[in-house]
């Protein structure tokens, strides 16, 4: 019994210490925790999770909007392919589908669809020359280069012209109807193409800065444009009136007489002499486009003339990609 005190004083001490070791461990721990508890508490901290939250969730929407779009003009090609397979397929049945064995439809059609062709090629065609000359200008190429490509691009716009002038002896309307251009090319076309005045507008803004010599002679030429597109503006409209009065007049007898035959087809005569001129003012009017653009590239340095052309393309470019848009846009 003697020996059993000092044991239990001993094991009494031991736990006295482990605890109060425990004890102030638990203490150098408390501060700790309550510093972390208290920073996680700090309002700059609450709103540097707030601003991260923002950002994640506005990125998120930001992929959805993106998503969206890709899908929109995914859509949107779609539907313009399926609007040109369906144009195609109607331009193919008016051409064979004639009435009473009409031949002259037939032909008509023909010519206008070989046209509607070659115009895509040349559409093409200019597309890479664009390409080739943008990447020239970007390179800072040299004068002789961009000379080279510039004269091409000419040269190729001279192609149209002629591939015009031989549509228009087969089928002058469609050239005038536009129905080789896009919608909103339509909008602004003028005796089958389009105004060199109003060109030589937007360009006047894209090719600063230019000479006080040159900025004259773009003026003189804008001046001289619109004045002839006016004379053949008036042209048409008094053709049209003509045409308009010879349609009109005559007798209104019986139909069987033979007198109101002949008189009948004199009045065809006299209006198809006069549709023949119309062939003569497309050709008037593609002159006049022809010489703006030769014109201009005399006034201009090569760079400039660079730019002018490619001002142009892009000019028209963005025309047709609106068009596409709104035929593509979504219906009720």
């Amino acid at each position: 019994m003697a020996d059993g005190s000092p044991r239990t004083d001993i094991s009494t001490d031991a736990d006295t210490d482990e605890r109060n070791k425990r004890y102030q461990r638990g203490q150098l721990a408390g501060p700790a925790a309550s510093d972390s508890s208290d920073r996680s508490k700090d309002p700059k901290d609450q709103k540097t999770l707030r601003r991260l939250a923002q950002n994640r969730e506005a990125a998120r929407k930001s992929r959805l909007r993106k998503k969206a779009y890709v899908q929109q003009l995914e859509s949107s090609r779609l539907k313009l392919t399926q609007l040109e397979q369906e144009l195609q397929r109607a331009r193919q049945q008016g051409i064979f589908i004639s009435s009473s064995g009409d031949q002259s439809h037939s032909t008509g059609g023909n010519g206008a669809l070989a046209f509607d062709v070659e115009y895509s090629r040349w559409l093409e065609e200019q597309n890479r020359q664009i390409n080739e000359l943008r990447a020239a200008v970007n390179a800072h190429a040299g004068d002789s280069e961009l000379r080279v490509i510039v004269d091409g691009v000419l040269a190729h716009y001279e192609d149209i012209f002629r591939l015009k002038a031989n549509a228009a002896k087969n089928d002058v309307f469609h050239l005038l109807s536009g129905m080789w251009k896009t919608p909103a090319e339509r909008c602004f076309l003028w005796l089958g193409g389009f105004r060199s005045s109003e060109l030589l507008k937007l360009l006047s803004h894209q090719l600063e800065p230019l000479t006080e010599q040159q900025l004259s002679a773009i003026q003189n030429l804008q001046q001289s444009s619109q004045q002839a597109e006016d004379a053949l503006s008036q042209g048409m409209e008094a053709l049209q009136q003509s045409l308009a009065e010879t349609l009109s007049s005559g007798s209104l007898g019986s139909s069987g007489s033979s007198g109101n035959v002949a008189s009948y087809m004199g009045q065809m005569a006299m209006a198809m002499g006069k549709l023949g001129t119309l062939e003569g003012f497309i050709r008037q009017a593609d002159n006049l486009r022809q010489q703006t653009l030769q014109q201009m590239h005399r006034i201009l340095t090569t760079k400039q003339s660079a730019r002018a052309l490619l001002a142009i393309h892009d000019y028209f470019s963005r025309l047709r990609a609106l068009s596409s848009l709104w035929l593509a846009r979504p219906r009720e």
